[in-house]
């Protein structure tokens, strides 16, 4: 059949009289394309195509459709793309009278990026460029300049002698390809030849259409810095301001994308002086200006028009129609902020009223605007601003309440009277918010740190709330007493207390409060430490007399300094280098010492992550040593070592989620390892064949942990991945060898998916396939071939031990691990949730998610009893995304309440295996597909509501 279709598409090919018709193209396609394809065919349509080039009577459109079958080729067979290059580099196509022919021959070798071969004579690419009639192919020769090794100075004439063609996209590809050239722009050392671009690229600001303006505004950016550091002194600052207030002038343009072009360019100038800035921000000619002007620079016609060209040009930004234009503005207004202490006042406000934009995109560039400025502590926020900001803090976006409480760690405070909206606008959204705790325990931390007197005044003010309320009892259940401590145990580390005292007994009702505590600070101090801390600051009221608390601070602060764990790129930890009184300065940072900060950090993550890494591997390597064991029929000492690996990996401890991934992985895969022992005994040593009820039960357990292994961890490489389905494809073969066990055809079906799986990672042939991959296809081609079908899979699988052998196993990749954890609070036997017989009832759940995207579809199951479960689909999208750590608040319906004083739900959350295709279930308003669980169900109790 394939040599009948190449005999048709050939003799189609050879025809001289007649164009080749699409039929018989899209034909030789499909057998270029196709990996099975023999090379004897291949080789057949490669010399075939490679005479049809040097035909002279081939149409422009059969000449098209040929390279097009060569460019294929090559991609398919890499081995062949040298031979093809040479056929097109030597073919007349390149000399040919029609440009559009030679344009479409240079694209085919422009495909061959890789190859030092697709180079052509600089002064034929300018030829052609020039001779091009067509303005498709001019710009096919455009594009492909850089790609066919064409000299630098030949393309920067060849694109500037471009820029001025009459059709629109090919003036844009010449300033997309001058925009290019800049990367070399050494090579350029005439000033003039720069000069001249930027001039070129400043002409074109005025074109008719968009997106050369667009293009324009690139190149004025790029080539005007060039030109910026050409200069030294004062000729740097006046050609900086040249540029800026260049791209200034199109900050008004009809075209959206023209205006987000220009705000995008203005952030790139990083030197304008003062007087220019603060015209951007108000609409009307400022005297400073004027004045400047008054010694006669140019006349006052011509400075209304300069100085109007870019008078409130920020302002118009931020008022535009458009949130793309108004999220470009506010990005390009932070770069600006830090220049100049009078620019960053006069823009604070107008950044504050951009909290209330519609847009949230919008909102959340303004917060990082505000953020930059308080990172380089030119963030002087009066009482006028405190309103819109605070209200971030109650926004229903978690990631807008996320970027303000980050300002609230930074701002330094003026007043008593602003730190105490502050606080009250944390405590609100703790309030609205309580998924917010531990984020808003930290901000509370960092605040009382960075402002000592203030925090023991507020903490002196509320002492009555934080006291014991009735008969001795604390009121700790309250989150609003939490955070009060919280403050009360920070302002003690500032260095600005200045003498005030913080009652000892506060640090004894903080211990009580130590695992949700620790929790939000984990990442500026360990629990021990913070434990230590607080038991010496308790104990010094038995000593008979107050004693300086700052002589028990130097451990603890040390550690806050020291053991920072977050992000280097967020500014947040800028304030841990501060010191002073609340209105000081925070000491420059250097990027030396920035540097030094962020190799410290990730050093410190790289070597406990290596030494988990190297515990684990250990143990894994063991796992291979106890299955010796167990092929040698010493399957109760393979288990007892099993046990001592899973007791020995019960020993390490981890504080980061890549190193207790790993953990977890490696304890999943001793549980199925332990499984695959005890099957053994059964499917092969037949030492306790009649025990089915048994050893189906183990099958099933080992079908789910299996499951989990492939599901619930992300972050393999192809080797880890392979191992895995390969551990799947050794359960279905030894189920396939108990016929007792299972006919059904859905472990065959789910055995062809695996090793179709197996095949298309390993597509490449880069890893060995294994023993067990080959027989598990060898078997499933027997047994589909055989009559008998499934039931003859006993003696065809009669030499498991012979073939199976475990490889030696390591992790090498950062496994990750998808749990969750859910609670619903107040609630236990003594406080059941109330419901109405035959009505639904609202459930309030605490979700927290770890490492789940937005790709997985996770199910909350409500069980009543085995015959009764009610699933509930958790739209991620719709609760706001998904972080490596997410936390949400979710009330789950419960529609079946029965007639009953009493009853339990038990809840869970479980997430398709999107993979699983064979086998499709059929829930009503449930899961298609099987369940892995992401933690042991959860017990609700629930209370008949009494009538009166």
């Amino acid at each position: 059949m394939e040599h009948h279709l190449l005999h048709i598409c050939l003799q189609s090919l050879k025809d001289n009289n007649n164009p080749p018709s699409l039929q018989a193209l899209a034909s030789l396609r499909s057998l270029i394309i196709n990996p099975n394809t023999s090379d004897s065919t291949i080789y057949s349509i490669l010399e075939t195509l490679t005479h049809s080039l040097q035909l002279s009577t081939n149409s422009l459109t059969t000449h098209h459709h040929i390279l097009k079958l060569l460019t294929d080729l090559a991609s398919h067979r890499t081995h062949l793309s040298s031979q093809i290059l040479n056929s097109i580099h030597s073919s007349s196509l390149l000399f040919t009278e029609s440009t559009q022919i030679a344009a479409e021959s240079l694209t085919s070798l422009a495909s061959f990026s890789n190859s030092d071969q697709n180079k052509i004579d600089d002064q034929l690419f300018m030829s052609l460029c020039f001779a091009a009639t067509s303005a498709s192919a001019r710009l096919r020769l455009l594009r492909n300049g850089e790609r066919l090794g064409i000299g630098t100075h030949m393309l920067f004439t060849v694109f500037l002698g471009f820029t001025k063609d009459p059709y629109p996209y090919v003036r844009k590809a010449s300033l997309d390809g001058l925009l290019g050239l800049c990367k070399s722009y050494d090579l350029f050392e005439d000033i003039s030849v720069t000069e001249g671009c930027y001039c070129r690229a400043v002409e074109l600001l005025q074109d008719n259409e968009h997106s050369v303006r667009s293009a324009a505004i690139r190149v004025v950016c790029e080539w005007g810095q060039m030109l910026i550091a050409a200069k030294e002194g004062n000729d740097k600052i006046a050609q900086s301001n040249q540029v800026f207030v260049q791209i200034c002038s199109m900050v008004r343009d009809m075209s959206v994308e023209v205006r987000v072009e220009a705000f995008n360019a203005l952030g790139k100038i990083k030197l304008v002086s003062e007087d220019i800035l603060l015209q951007t921000i108000s609409k009307k000619v400022l005297a400073i200006l004027k004045e400047k002007n008054s010694h006669g620079q140019c006349t006052a016609e011509r400075f209304e028009i300069l100085a109007s060209s870019y008078a409130g040009a920020f302002m118009h930004g931020l008022e535009d129609e458009f949130h793309e234009v108004r999220k470009s503005a506010c990005n390009s207004l932070r770069i600006h902020t830090i220049l100049y202490a009078e620019f960053a006042r006069r823009s604070l406000s107008l950044l504050m009223d951009m909290l209330n934009d519609e847009s949230m995109a919008v909102r959340l560039e303004a917060l990082e605007a505000l953020h930059h400025m308080a990172t380089f502590d030119c963030l002087n926020v009066q009482e006028i601003h405190m309103h819109m900001f605070l209200g971030s803090l109650l926004d229903s976006c978690d990631l807008i309440r996320s970027t303000a409480r980050k300002i609230f760690k930074l701002v330094k405070l003026p007043d008593l009277k602003l730190f105490r909206l502050s606080i009250h606008g944390l405590l609100q959204n703790l309030e609205r918010y309580s998924k917010d705790e531990a984020d808003v325990f930290s901000v509370l931390f960092f605040m009382g740190r960075s402002h000592g007197n203030f925090a023991a005044h507020i903490v002196k003010e509320v002492s009555q709330e934080i006291e014991p309320v009735l008969e001795g009892q604390l009121g700790l259940d309250s989150a609003r007493v939490a955070a009060f401590l919280v403050l009360a145990i920070s302002a003690p580390l500032s260095q600005n207390q200045n003498g005030q005292i913080i009652p000892p007994r506060l640090f004894s009702y903080a211990v009580t409060l130590l695992g949700r505590i620790s929790c939000a600070l984990s990442e500026v101090v360990d629990q021990d430490t913070l434990l230590a801390y607080l038991s010496q600051c308790s104990r010094s009221s038995t000593l008979g007399a107050e004693v300086e608390v700052e002589s028990l601070l130097p451990a603890v602060d040390d550690v806050v300094l020291n053991r920072t764990k977050k992000d280097v790129n967020n500014p947040v930890e800028v304030p841990m280098l501060q010191t002073g009184n609340e209105t000081s300065k925070v000491q420059p940072v250097t990027s030396c010492e920035l540097e030094y900060l962020a190799t410290s950090i990730v050093e410190c993550q790289a070597d406990e992550l290596g030494e988990v890494m190297k515990s684990v591997n250990l143990i894994l390597a063991r796992v291979r040593d106890a299955w010796l064991l167990v092929q040698s029929r010493c399957t109760n000492a393979a288990l007892r070592a099993l046990r001592d690996c899973k007791r020995e990996l019960a020993m390490l401890t981890s504080t980061s989620l890549e190193s207790s991934g790993a953990m977890a992985f490696t304890l999943q895969y001793l549980q199925v390892m332990k499984l695959f022992a005890k099957i053994w005994e059964h499917a092969v040593w037949k030492i306790r064949s009649n025990e089915t009820g048994g050893l189906e039960y183990l099958f099933g357990k080992l079908d789910m942990r299996l499951r989990e292994l492939r599901y619930r961890y992300i972050g393999f490489s192809k080797e880890e991945e392979l191992y895995v389905l390969e551990l799947i494809a050794l359960a279905c073969l030894l189920r396939l060898s108990k016929v007792e066990i299972s006919c059904s055809p859905t472990t065959m079906k789910k055995l062809s998916a695996i090793i179709s799986h197996i095949e298309i990672l390993n597509d490449k042939g880069s890893i060995e396939p294994s023993n067990i991959l080959m027989d598990a296809k060898k078997t499933v081609h027997e047994i589909e071939s055989s009559k008998a079908g499934i039931s003859c899979s006993l003696f065809l699988i009669t030499n498991l031990d012979d073939f199976f052998t475990l490889k030696q196993f390591s992790l090498c990749s950062r496994v990750r691990h998808i749990n969750a954890e859910l609670n619903v609070p107040g609630n236990d036997s003594e406080n059941p949730l109330r419901f109405v017989s035959g009505l639904p009832v609202a459930i309030p759940l605490d979700i927290t998610l770890y490492n789940v995207s937005s790709e997985n579809r996770l199910w909350l199951t409500m069980r009543m009893s085995e015959e009764s479960t009610q699933f509930v689909f958790l739209d991620l999208n719709i609760l706001g995304g998904c972080n490596e750590v997410k936390k949400f608040t979710f009330v789950a319906p419960f529609y079946r309440t029965p007639k009953a004083c009493s009853f339990s739900l038990w809840i869970s959350i479980g997430m398709e295996c999107a993979l699983e295709d064979c086998h499709i279930l059929n829930h009503c308003g449930g899961p298609r597909r099987d369940l892995v669980y992401l933690f042991q169900e959860k017990e609700v109790h629930l209370c008949l509501v009494r009538r009166g």
